[in-house]
């Protein structure tokens, strides 16, 4: 079975696998790095290369105060504790979003795990972090208008391939696979330009109870797809 390439996953049901068990929300999103533990370690196994995970959305920010800095903590947490792994693993750290807009001690060790990860040649991770799909597809426009305005390109060059180099993804394959937890139908503002073409996987488990066997049911029934990008 070939594997895809890359794999996007948006990472749902963290808060209702807490609730379901009376516990805080905090708790599902704990438990759901533990899955994003399991996946990572999946996919280098199963020879995926990269793995992008919709970790906090720029509408994430407009939940309660505490439960956002309670995230912002275990990111911080994560990234410090998983570095001397990610190093075992030979992955590759990258984000994609709008990075500024975090706390300045995550934005420390998001910056020194990316930069300790670097030259490691295994699986690519990019963290999606107070990132948005359309707000991407802006910036990006931005961008490109800028380039016009500075001269560097002409007008008449812009093509498909062009704008995409002025996505925060401009490094990176568009995704093969994207997987979705929790049973929702619905793609919740990621990777919108690059999902044109890319199969979807949803599954009704909870993202904390997402780990080995259920990436490669995943893969399973991708391995059955056929993918004609339009064609016959």
């Amino acid at each position: 079975m070939t594997p895809p390439r890359h794999i996007a996953i948006i990472m749902d049901g963290n808060g209702r696998w807490a609730r379901e068990r009376g516990l805080p929300r905090i708790r599902g999103h704990e438990e759901g790095a533990e899955s994003v533990r399991a996946v990572l370690r999946a996919c280098g196994e199963a020879g995926v290369e990269f793995l992008t995970v919709y970790a906090f959305s720029t509408e994430n920010w407009k939940r309660p105060e505490a439960e956002v800095a309670a995230l912002m903590g275990l990111l911080e947490h994560f990234l410090k504790q998983e570095t001397p792994e990610l190093m075992a693993q030979n992955v590759r750290l990258q984000a994609i979003g709008r990075i500024t807009d975090l706390p300045e001690a995550c934005q420390r060790e998001l910056h020194r795990a990316i930069e300790t990860t670097a030259k490691n040649t295994g699986v690519t991770l990019i963290l999606a972090l107070s990132y948005s799909g359309r707000i991407e597809i802006i910036d990006g426009l931005r961008s490109l208008v800028r380039a016009v305005r500075e001269g560097h390109i002409d007008e008449a060059m812009i093509d498909p391939e062009m704008f995409s180099q002025h996505l925060y993804t401009r490094s990176f394959p568009d995704p093969d696979l994207l997987i979705r937890t929790s049973g929702e139908m619905r793609i919740s503002n990621f990777l919108l330009w690059q999902m044109s073409y890319t199969e979807i996987y949803v599954t009704p488990k909870l993202w904390p109870d997402f780990r080995k066997e259920e990436l490669l049911e995943a893969l399973r029934d991708y391995s059955q797809r056929q993918r004609r990008y339009g064609g016959v």
